[in-house]
């Protein structure tokens, strides 16, 4: 078949003629072709030169044009086509690369495309078993070469699946029929003797052990290869938040056994990592929060994070509150894909219906199932100080928290498409003093995008709670559910649905043994960097176990402004009461980084 480097006599008269013209310099770039203008137009790199270009460069990308053109030519299925690009008058190809005219006034483009090729006999050869050629590689076909491309990587996908690693293209013919304008294809493959892995070799590392990168990664050597696996493997060591970046590839060539060693590559990242947070609420008051954080604390990629905050700073809603949590994790302990993990925590909440001081110690493990599903379980140590309006109590509780997560979330911190799944159910026994039964809460959300440009996002998220076997004068005090506040319900004040009992003559406001919640956004991207939202938020508290079996319900209502960066959305959200007699008569203001939810 020819490779069209050389002006052509056989232009139709009927062609159509496109120009470009760049302005500045009077230099005229124009492309006349009879069939795939586009591909043509999209391929020619004459086409992307910027005004008041250097003769020197008009005639470099004159003489690369020559190839990628008939490259977009192949791609269409035209292999008898002809290519003619002029400078000056003068065939690119015969000017000399440092011979250019001191100045270019006009550039044109020909292409005689010819008659357009469809497949003739196709072959790819051997194939795994049960393997079937696409339909679009039949006869009468449009021969475009990205269709043999696509089904040879097709085949050799399908063979290292199956652990022929070093599976490679041995052969290759192709063969055109100008006399019918058909294409033969004849590809052998050599797919090379079936491998099992080898050492997974460690380079980069610094501070992190290599045999805990080993742990870590869970290369199954000595089984067959998979290219899954070797992605999961990668995928491990990213998931710990210690390396930067993580790079595997496999060794040149197999062991004389059979076997074939990969190599890893990682980038530490810097161990530790320190951060601050603040948060408003005009009924809340200030959040102030600041963390601490080593990924490699004993070299084994394990992470130590510490958090403190302060909430409720010159807030309308309780005291202040305080809170010291320490988390310990260690990343690949009993298998690759199960974390061992320590939680602490020492706190107090200072709350309109309760004053809580509470020590909490968690030992567990989260396995994650697959990429998008997690699962943890623990075993707990809670003991409290409680005081509300039915008296003080202090006790002590064994719990056992079982946590499952969905995340199918295209970006979590700021997402368009896709849902998340959280499910927590927390048995408590009471060690000392007499408080029994479970905690249950669900968080839902999901998201849709809508639009041409994709500016319109509708977001939403239920929330579900209950507390079972244990009344409201029984479940620890912070066990209970409150609804208001920007986590459940803006524009009403935080925390201000609860239950009303009344005891020994006295009304008494706790939270609920039964929770739901709704809030719903549209989100309306004005730009790369601001959107407006509104919003709209349900809550409802009961005293029985079932949400929506009894109960007070409220509802809040406003509008936000986000502010994309590169750490996440600022959020301002205005919201004021919904439902009741003080509809809008309050407005509350929000301010934080990330959206709601």
């Amino acid at each position: 078949m020819p490779v069209g480097a050389r002006p052509t006599n056989l232009m139709p008269l009927a062609a159509v003629f496109l120009a470009w013209t760049h302005a500045a310099s009077a230099q005229e770039v124009s492309l006349i072709a009879d069939e795939a203008r586009d591909a043509l137009s999209e391929a020619s790199l004459l086409r992307a030169l910027e005004e008041d270009t250097d003769p020197q460069d008009y005639v470099a990308a004159a003489r690369a044009d020559y190839r990628r053109l008939l490259t977009a030519l192949y791609a269409e299925g035209y292999y008898g086509g002809t290519i003619s690009i002029t400078v000056n008058g003068v065939e690119a190809a015969n000017i000399a690369p440092l011979d250019a005219p001191t100045s270019v006034n006009e550039v044109v483009i020909r292409v005689d495309a010819g008659p357009r090729f469809t497949f003739g006999d196709v072959g790819i050869s051997p194939l795994p078993p049960g393997t079937i050629l696409p339909a679009d590689l039949g006869p009468r076909r449009t021969a475009r070469t990205d269709r043999i491309e696509s089904a040879v990587r097709g085949g050799i996908t399908s063979w290292r699946d199956l652990g022929y690693a070093k599976v490679r293209v041995a052969d290759q013919q192709v063969i055109a029929r100008h006399a019918d304008s058909t294409l033969n294809v004849n590809v052998t493959l050599d797919t090379g003797p079936r491998l099992s892995f080898g050492t997974l070799n460690i380079s980069g590392n610094r501070n992190v052990r290599t045999e805990r990168i080993r742990e870590i990664a869970g290369l199954p050597t000595g089984e067959v290869y998979s290219p899954e696996d070797v992605t999961k493997a990668e995928r491990r060591l990213r998931r710990t938040g210690t390396f930067d970046s993580v790079a595997m590839s496999q060794a040149d060539d197999f062991n004389a056994d059979n076997t074939l060693d990969i190599d890893a590559r990682v980038n530490e990242s810097k161990p530790r990592r320190n951060g601050l947070g603040i948060e408003v609420s005009t009924i809340e008051g200030w959040t102030l929060s600041a963390f601490w954080m080593h990924r490699n604390f004993f070299g084994g990629a394990e992470r130590l994070r510490i958090d403190g905050e302060i909430a409720g700073i010159d807030g309308e809603t309780g005291g202040i509150d305080y809170r010291l949590r320490g988390t310990f994790s260690r990343p690949a302990t009993f298998g690759a894909d199960t974390d061992f993990f320590v939680r602490s925590e020492i706190s107090r909440e200072d709350e309109p219906e309760f004053l809580l001081d509470k020590i909490a110690v968690e030992v567990g493990f989260s396995r994650i199932l697959t990429d998008d599903l997690t699962v943890s379980a623990a075993v707990g140590l809670l003991t409290a100080r409680e005081e509300t309006d039915a008296g003080t109590r202090e006790y002590t509780l064994l719990t056992l928290p079982l946590d499952a997560t969905l995340e199918r979330r295209d970006v979590p911190t700021d997402a368009t498409s896709g849902y998340y799944i959280d499910a927590t159910l927390t048995p408590f026994v009471s060690l000392v003093g007499d408080v029994n039964g479970a905690r249950f809460f669900g968080d839902t959300r999901g998201y849709y995008t809508v639009g041409e440009e994709q500016r319109l996002t509708f977001a939403a998220r239920g929330q579900f709670g209950s507390v079972l076997n244990a009344g409201l004068d029984e479940a620890p005090a912070d066990f209970l559910f409150y609804s208001g506040g920007g986590g459940t319900v803006r524009g009403q004040p935080y925390n201000d649905l609860g239950v009303d009992r009344i005891e020994d003559g006295e009304v008494i406001t706790s939270g609920g043994t039964s929770f739901a919640g709704l809030q719903l956004e549209a989100r309306f991207r004005v730009n790369r960097t601001v959107s407006l939202v509104g919003f709209y938020d349900v809550g409802q508290v009961g005293d029985t176990s079932l949400p929506f079996e009894a109960g007070n319900s409220h509802a809040g209502a406003g509008f936000g402004l986000r502010y994309n960066t590169g750490i996440g959305p600022i959020r301002l959200d205005l919201a004021t009461q919904a439902s009741g007699d003080d509809a809008g008569e309050d407005l509350q203001v929000y301010v934080g980084i990330g959206q709601a939810f």
